[in-house]
């Protein structure tokens, strides 16, 4: 039985934006990535003090630093910079703004192809306004996936994101060893049309032919026969 909210009644209708119109580059799919900061912290060796899902990125599926002389300004999000602070933070480093740097080059260039998203404070704003929609954090303590030292099956967390958004997620893990028992619960996509509406992450796109595995990350999709633990903040 698909679960229901009024959050799927708002999702079309407040996400939307006028239709982008495909072009040879054009992007055909955007990526909305959640990371866990527990499971981060456990490959990067930080010491995270936040216990709910935070942003990773808002990727679309083609291009890759696509204009290197659109430098990131970050008094263009000032009144952003509270809500990024929280939502968006740099685990590694909380007190710079490399991190955003970083992912407006990498990713937030080749999103501004579309109208949009053609100025920083439209693709941040976006990002933000994707992340508190979805609220992956409150989704899934609401069907009592939450941080714990027992085990998940990997369709337990899968089918309590597909039910209530209506889309295929896609989940990845870090895997501590070929033959581990278990695997660590790291990543999750939400995927999106260009008008913003939700799309099944397995619907491939560029980013899928590119980056199976997110190597900067370490992160790679879950394996569906493996248990899958989701580590509290420790």
């Amino acid at each position: 039985m698909r679960l229901c909210s009024p959050l799927l009644l708002c999702l079309a209708a407040t996400l939307s934006s006028a239709f982008v119109i495909s072009s040879p580059h054009m992007w055909t799919k955007l990526i909305l990535t959640h990371h866990w900061p527990s499971t981060f912290c456990v490959m990067e060796h930080c010491h995270p003090n936040i216990s709910y899902w935070t942003l990773h990125g808002l990727w679309p599926d083609k291009g890759i630093d696509c204009n290197s002389s659109w430098h990131f300004n970050s008094s263009q999000i000032e009144d952003l910079l509270p809500d990024m602070e929280k939502s968006w933070p740099d685990l590694l480093h909380p007190a710079s703004t490399g991190f955003w740097k970083y992912e407006w080059h990498k990713h937030g260039t080749c999103a501004a192809r579309a109208p949009s998203l053609n100025s920083q404070h439209k693709y941040f704003s976006k990002a933000l306004e994707l992340y508190h929609k979805v609220d992956m954090d409150g989704i899934l303590r609401k069907f009592d996936i939450i941080p714990s030292e027992k085990y998940y099956t990997f369709s337990q967390i899968e089918g309590v994101i597909e039910n209530f958004y209506g889309v295929k997620p896609k989940i990845q893990c870090i895997h501590p060893s070929k033959n581990a028992d278990a695997q660590i619960l790291g990543q999750i996509e939400i995927c999106f049309n260009p008008d913003f509406t939700l799309l099944d992450c397995e619907k491939q796109g560029n980013w899928d032919k590119l980056m199976a595995v997110d190597k900067a990350s370490g992160f790679s999709v879950c394996d569906h026969d493996k248990p899958v633990y989701y580590p509290p903040l420790s």
